[in-house]
């Protein structure tokens, strides 16, 4: 089944919710200037060997490839981007009391930033980083501050164990309480909203059906199809920054 109706279509549906969580993904940030993973600029569409990076084993192997993530992180645009005007949404929704759970796959701190509060990253945070082998964890700066002075893989300063970033790589499991937050979330609301998500990758993905499971309508605000749009009750292709905004106002 083809979803598609406009946004006026949703908003009386919106309106009418009184517990909503929301999902995001990479798509909330693109227009912060953060490239999404699967888009058509997408990281990964851009260069599918980008993908190694995202990849535990593969990280872990290779030396040569955790030098190219080291460099990455030390330029990545979410240092420099600033919150757009569908993170602002949702901080205003939660300042209504409508918003049941903030869930995002996302790993910038934007919806932070933009001063979302009790935010479940479900993907973890660029802003820390651990060891491997000890679970040593310390800040993203210092370790950046050690590749500026000439580190190209920072090893941990406790036990000289390989360092990543707090985020969750292909091949980690997610944290058992946030997974657990998420789902008590997903399975709690009136309305679920998953945002700039291509809803391809578990468990975050499945969080949809659990909500549909057990009575929730939703709703996704994506650019392109995912395979949840068959049990959606509308698919909004429309900017998420123009879209989002006037649905939040519509809810007083």
């Amino acid at each position: 089944m083809t979803v598609s109706p406009t946004a006026a279509d949703v908003a009386e549906w919106f309106a009418g919710a009184d517990r909503i969580t929301v999902l995001t993904g990479a798509g909330i940030s693109t227009e912060s200037g953060i490239p999404d993973f699967r888009g058509p600029n997408g990281l990964w569409t851009r260069d599918p060997n980008a993908a190694r990076m995202f990849e535990l084993s593969e990280y872990v192997r290779d030396p040569a490839l955790r030098e190219v993530a080291w460099r990455n992180r030390r330029d990545h645009p979410a240092w420099t981007a600033e919150p757009n005007a569908g993170h602002h949404a949702l901080v205003d929704l939660q300042r209504r009391g409508r918003l049941r759970a903030l869930i995002t796959q996302n790993i910038d701190g934007l919806h932070q930033r933009a001063g979302a509060t009790d935010v479940i990253e479900l993907h973890g945070t660029l802003y820390g980083v651990v060891c491997l082998s000890c679970d040593h964890t310390t800040t993203m700066a210092s370790a950046l501050a050690r590749v500026a002075a000439g580190e190209a893989d920072p090893a941990c300063e406790k036990c000289g164990g390989i360092q990543k970033a707090t985020t969750i790589s292909f091949g980690q499991s997610l944290r058992p309480e946030v997974l657990d937050a998420a789902v008590r979330a997903a399975a709690d609301c009136a309305l679920f909203l998953a945002i700039g998500t291509s809803l391809q990758v578990q468990p975050a993905a499945g969080l949809c059906e659990l909500a549909v499971s057990r009575g929730a309508g939703l709703v996704i605000l994506n650019a392109d199809p995912t395979p949840y749009d068959g049990i959606a009750l509308a698919r909004i292709a429309d900017p998420i920054g123009a879209v989002l905004p006037a649905l939040v106002a519509g809810c007083c």
